[in-house]
């Protein structure tokens, strides 16, 4: 399933991280899942979370860097070699992977994982095909 990620311009300073969540907080969004990547300046925070425009608007109002990029999320089963499986379908289908991280879900016995595909339709297809894919958005968004 194709959803909704924000990407978070964050700089290496004391607190920042902490305020961008407190914005989050205060415009009452919750947030499913987080990765950060940093250098020794600054990172990029990746989201996923139940309101992205709304969390969009906030975070620009409050002066912040901040886009929203498509992306994966794939439901596999909770047990060693799950992420194997799923990333041997888009490796055999010759589609590279930017990035990649885990997400929290409802679904009981199951993993939910976000990836940037090269190619976001082809993935979701192949994905959907071999199996994985079907996550329902209140899974994704906790909604």
């Amino acid at each position: 399933m194709i959803i909704k990620q924000l990407s978070v311009f964050v700089e290496n300073k004391k607190g920042r991280l902490l305020s961008i969540v407190e914005i989050l907080a205060e415009n009452d969004i919750d947030i499913s899942s987080l990765s950060i990547a940093d250098t020794a300046d600054f990172g990029v925070l990746r989201l996923i979370v139940d309101k992205p425009n709304e969390a969009k608007a906030a975070l620009k109002e409050a002066g912040i860097v901040v886009k929203i990029t498509d992306v994966v999320a794939v439901v596999m089963e909770d047990a060693p070699g799950g992420v194997a499986a799923a990333l041997r379908v888009v490796y055999d289908n010759d589609i590279d992977v930017e990035y990649m991280y885990a997400a929290i879900g409802k679904t009981t016995g199951k993993a939910l994982m976000v990836l940037r595909p090269s190619d976001l339709e082809k993935a979701e297809e192949v994905l959907t095909k071999a199996g994985f894919g079907a996550v329902n958005p209140g899974d994704i968004y906790r909604i």
